[in-house]
């Protein structure tokens, strides 16, 4: 190879350059391998603590896209000191750090972003969200990467967001319970009955609707009564199940105010 390079020494540096593009390959190959298998050693600890597979492909894409960067950069530099002598390229890497900084502190916000998003696990691959940016969009989580996130929508569009324009995130797939409240309308005349009938059942009603996490509450919301008078049943559901369950609890309790003789208004 230095016959060969001493024959033709306009090549040695490109042949240099390509080494190091080659070798950076090689490396953030491997390491992407090793940080596939570290997560997967995370199915082995306890239940509480361990990701969910939605978790591990955040961290596999996010981890993925910051060696990406880091080896990219570091290749960069090492072809510029072929080029350049170490003070001089001190010097341009300083001015081309604030000409960056200022210039585009956008892009460089969105990557800090995605760290972030790392780090505090907002949300993960396949979970459905809203986020409030320039406009709030809503739609399931595609891939996330340290510049953007990629969300499909329910009507089938892709939407990529910059990191860096996400301003607040409503997750929709993270939660303990769903609230399924309903309203029932009766006669004024009615409403001791229906109270005593609604709060007799209550404790009976967690079995009945294995999705009902707990004895619903009895409120009137507005506090007022005329002729007529609204009742609301704040009940809470498994999380994810209230728009199923809401059907067989509205069944439920018209069935018990029928055997008690009291008509629902409409």
């Amino acid at each position: 190879m230095s016959n060969f390079l001493a024959q033709f020494p306009w090549l040695e540096n490109p042949i240099r350059i390509l080494i190091y593009f080659i070798s950076a390959m090689l490396v953030a190959f491997l390491l992407k391998v090793v940080t596939h298998w570290l997560l997967k050693l995370g199915r082995l600890a306890p239940n509480g603590r361990k990701p969910s597979l939605e978790r591990q492909k955040t961290l596999h894409s996010l981890i993925s896209s910051t060696i990406n960067l880091t080896f990219l950069i570091i290749v960069i530099v090492a072809s510029m000191g072929l080029f350049i002598d170490l003070n001089t390229l001190a010097w341009v890497m300083g001015l081309f750090t604030a000409a960056l900084g200022f210039g585009a502190r956008l892009v460089v916000g969105d990557y800090l972003s995605g760290l972030n998003f790392l780090f505090e696990d907002i949300f993960a691959v396949g979970e459905k969200i809203e986020i409030s940016g320039v406009r709030p969009i809503e739609g399931v989580v595609e891939t996330i990467s340290l510049r953007t996130t990629m969300l499909r929508s329910s009507s089938g569009e892709l939407y990529i967001v910059p990191n860096g324009e996400i301003r607040s995130v409503r997750n929709f797939s993270r939660g303990k319970f769903s609230i399924a409240n309903i309203t029932l309308k009766i006669m004024s005349a009615d409403l001791g009955l229906a109270r005593a009938t609604l709060e007799a059942i209550r404790e009976e009603a967690v079995t009945l609707l294995p999705n009902l996490i707990e004895p619903w509450k009895v409120t009137n919301l507005e506090g007022m009564i005329g002729q007529y008078t609204e009742l609301t049943l704040i009940a809470k559901a498994r999380f994810g199940k209230a728009a199923e369950m809401r059907p067989y609890l509205l069944a439920l309790v018209q069935e018990q105010l029928l055997k008690v003789n009291i008509q629902l208004v409409s």
